[in-house]
Formats: structure tokens, C-alpha cells, sequence
């Protein structure tokens, strides 16, 4: 396996170590932006990760762009997404101990259905709290001059520094690598409650970094320390799995920026996904209508939601062109576990 040297750009101090990569990953030593570079207005001003509009191609997303038909691209944005689906929901059980029967039980399963979050749904605001209001956060970045946002999540790992996101949220495939990467857990309408987390090494697969192959579309990023304190010591982190079963059902979670959204809150969606109809990937689909800036954000398999925790499976990669109500990301396999052990020992 092709075994990648560390590219040092911009770094102030020493970069300490490198890590021995294993198998096909290659590893970036951030630069540390001086001063504080993420104001709340350049945040603010951040825009999705995509393509803009008579700008040279920085990532694989599109406005309006002509695409053949079937064309991938990053979170496609530029359209108008249907309001928030509800088809089923979970809880049907009585609460407080409450009979089943009668209008007591009828009142007690009202309650209760109420309080869970939709368990199909192709885009709702979570307000069920729990881990996940934590674990996710907003990535705010720098790519050929242009501020950006994505999503991504905090994993347990050994460093206790890991968040994983979208390939195309660290690197531009085979182009540049971001700057001025900071992770943003558990943000909500502009706050901060934990602080960021800014990116001391970024890692990718070698098939992303060469190519920008959409099944290796996954990101893992060792982030600096916060007055002492690791990111996973702050916010927790959702466990990491690898071959997971296809087809299970899956949360994804984000903070998509493109209208009707506004970046702000947290969403989500959920369902059962399906393979690749159009087999250009190894990816699974999930109906979802989250947009530009959800990129990155966690999918959890095995998913609780009393508790917000599940197991990341995958993350938010891209839509195709001619089918903007399905969300796709990669497979975690042999690829994404070598990326994942090699990044957590950095």
C-alpha cells in the first residue's frame, strides 16, 4: 500500500512527530492561523461548501451548473427543498407508568409520541437533545481563499482530539488542503457553547487526496486542545464502526446553510438507505432534503434517540444532479478504519 509523507504548510513552531500512516492514507500538518480568524461575521459570511458561481471549481458541489445527466456533486445546492417529512414515529408505550388502556393509555401514547423525534423523516430540526447536540458541531474553513462551513462530529479515539467529516471538508481532492480549519461543537443560532477546536493534523484516504473518488469521501481531523482540555473530554463522542450492515436504518445529522435553511440549527434526517441505483459508488442513500453545508455530518446506525447516541457509519457526501431528495455517503470499510487508526494516534 502506498504510504504518504506528511505535507507541512504554514505551520508556525514545531510540528512535532509525524505519524506513520497505515495503509493508503496521507496526513497534513495544519497551519495555525495567527490571531483569532474566526470572527462571529466571518462566520456568518461563511458559504456552503459548493461550487460559486463564476468562481474556479474548489469543490465538487454546484448552482445551477450543467451537469450531464446523473452527475455527482457535493450536497447539490440552488433548490428549493420540500418542508419536513414525518411518516412515522417512534413510542407507543404509556409513560409514567401509565395503563395502555382506556383514555389514560390513549393520553399516555399521545405523550409520548410527542416527545420522540420523527423516526422517518427527509429533514427536521432535532430538538431532542441528548449527545448528539454535542458530539455535532459546525466546521468552519478556508479553501482557495473562500470561507466555508460543513458539519462534522467528535468520535471516541485514543487522542480524544478526533472529529470526522466529509474528504471534500478537509481537502480539495487532488488540489489544496483547508486553512484555518476549526471544529464548532454543539453550536446553535451562532453560540459556542464549548468553544472551537482548531485543526493541528488533517488525514484522508489516498484515493480521495488523488483522485477525489467519492467513496473515499470521508475526513478525520486531530484538533488542538482548548485551555487544556480535549474535545472528547468536553462534548463526549459517538463510537466509529466499520462494516457496518447495508441498509440498516440511519440518522444523519447536520447543519445545512442553503435555502430554506440557514446553517443555524441542527437537522437531521432518517430512514432506511439503499445502495447506488445509478452504481457510480460503493455509497449508500439516504431520502433526505438537507442541503449545502449538512456536508460531513454524521450518520449513526443503531441510533437511541433518548440518549443521542449511536454508532458513525457514514457521513453526508453528495447528491446527484438529477436526484435532489437523496443524500449519499460512503461506505466505512478497510479504508476509513486505517484513516481512523491512524489519525487517533496523532
Amino acid at each position: 500500500m502506498l504510504a504518504v509523507t506528511a505535507l507541512v504548510a504554514g505551520l508556525l513552531g514545531a510540528p512535532g512527530p509525524e505519524v506513520a500512516p497505515l495503509g493508503d492514507v496521507v496526513e497534513h500538518v495544519a497551519g495555525h492561523a495567527t490571531g483569532i480568524y474566526w470572527t462571529p461575521q466571518r462566520m456568518a459570511g461563511a458559504v456552503p461548501v459548493r461550487l460559486l458561481g463564476g468562481a474556479p471549481p474548489v469543490l465538487p458541489d454546484v448552482v445551477g451548473a450543467a451537469l450531464p445527466p446523473g452527475a455527482k456533486s457535493a450536497l447539490v445546492s440552488g433548490y428549493t427543498a420540500q418542508p419536513a417529512e414525518t411518516s412515522r414515529t417512534n413510542g407507543t408505550s404509556g409513560v409514567n407508568g401509565t395503563s395502555n388502556s382506556g383514555s389514560a393509555g390513549r393520553t399516555g401514547r399521545a405523550r409520548q409520541a410527542a416527545a420522540m423525534p420523527p423516526a422517518t423523516t427527509s429533514g427536521t430540526h432535532w430538538a431532542a437533545g441528548g449527545s448528539v447536540t454535542r458530539t455535532t458541531g459546525r466546521v468552519f474553513l478556508t479553501l482557495n481563499g473562500v470561507d466555508f462551513s460543513c458539519s462534522a462530529s467528535a468520535v471516541r479515539s485514543a487522542n480524544r482530539d478526533l472529529v470526522v467529516t466529509a474528504g471534500h471538508c478537509v481537502k480539495d481532492g487532488a488540489g489544496a488542503w483547508a486553512e484555518n480549519w476549526t471544529f464548532v461543537p454543539g453550536y446553535a443560532e451562532g453560540r459556542q457553547p464549548y468553544g472551537s477546536y482548531p485543526a493541528r493534523r488533517m488525514f484522508v484516504a489516498g484515493p480521495w487526496s488523488r483522485s477525489g473518488d467519492d467513496d473515499y469521501d470521508v475526513g478525520m481531523v486531530a484538533v488542538d486542545d482548548l485551555d487544556g482540555q480535549h474535545l472528547t473530554d468536553a462534548v463526549g463522542g459517538q463510537p466509529i464502526g466499520f462494516y457496518p450492515p447495508r441498509g440498516r436504518r440511519t440518522y444523519g445529522f447536520g447543519f445545512p446553510a442553503d435555502p430554506p435553511y440557514d446553517g443555524e440549527r441542527l437537522l437531521y434526517c432518517a430512514g432506511v438507505p439503499h445502495g447506488d441505483p445509478q452504481r457510480q459508488t460503493r455509497d449508500q442513500g439516504l431520502r433526505c432534503d438537507l442541503t449545502a453545508g449538512a456536508s460531513g455530518g454524521p450518520w449513526l446506525s443503531g441510533f437511541d434517540p433518548a440518549s443521542g447516541r449511536g454508532r458513525l457509519t457514514s457521513v453526508s457526501s453528495f447528491k446527484y444532479s438529477n436526484d435532489h431528495r437523496t443524500m449519499y455517503g460512503p461506505y466505512f470499510g478497510a479504508a476509513v478504519r486505517d484513516l481512523y487508526r491512524t489519525a487517533e494516534r496523532a
